[in-house]
């Protein structure tokens, strides 16, 4: 037993070491000079447009205020007013949408018959085959229905 109590025991690093270790880990995992660079970036960026918000909302809030017994008192005449002139620009941007729109068709339509093949002539060439096919079809059924209902006729009035 008195050998183990002459042993030395290892002694428990210092505190200085700890902090050295956690400082050391602590560099390891900081962030090099562009990321913070970015994230200060990021945070000025922020800060301005939550004080652009604050202003823009606090601003239409107090002209709110101010000017809600103008708007009301004048709401009569601006009613029709803004009535019409939605009206208004509806019915031109949607003439020019039809005339886009037109202009368009008009330009595809040239450039199929010129035979510059255009986006979706494909599918317009088969759609035209398959009505020219069906309407083939249907003609040479309507003649042997014909004939069939021809010869039903015959049948039923023979001297007809």
């Amino acid at each position: 037993m008195a050998d183990r109590s002459t042993q030395q025991r290892p002694s428990r690093p210092a505190a200085t070491n700890n902090a050295s270790i956690f400082l050391r880990k602590l560099q390891a995992h900081a962030p090099n000079s562009t990321q913070l660079v970015g994230f200060l970036t990021f945070l000025i960026s922020a800060s301005i447009l939550l004080l652009l918000t604050g202003i823009t909302v606090t601003v239409s809030v107090l002209g709110l205020i101010f000017f809600a017994p103008l708007i009301i008192l004048s709401s009569p005449i601006w009613f029709p007013v803004g009535i019409i002139l939605f009206l208004s620009v509806a019915g031109f941007l949607s003439i020019c949408g039809v005339g886009v729109a037109v202009v368009g068709g008009l330009a595809w339509m040239y450039r199929y018959y010129r035979g510059m093949n255009p986006p979706g002539s494909e599918r317009f060439d088969y759609a035209r085959s398959r009505i020219y096919d069906t309407a083939s079809h249907m003609k040479d059924y309507a003649k042997e229905c014909g004939g069939y209902l021809q010869s039903k006729v015959k049948d039923a009035a023979p001297g007809a």
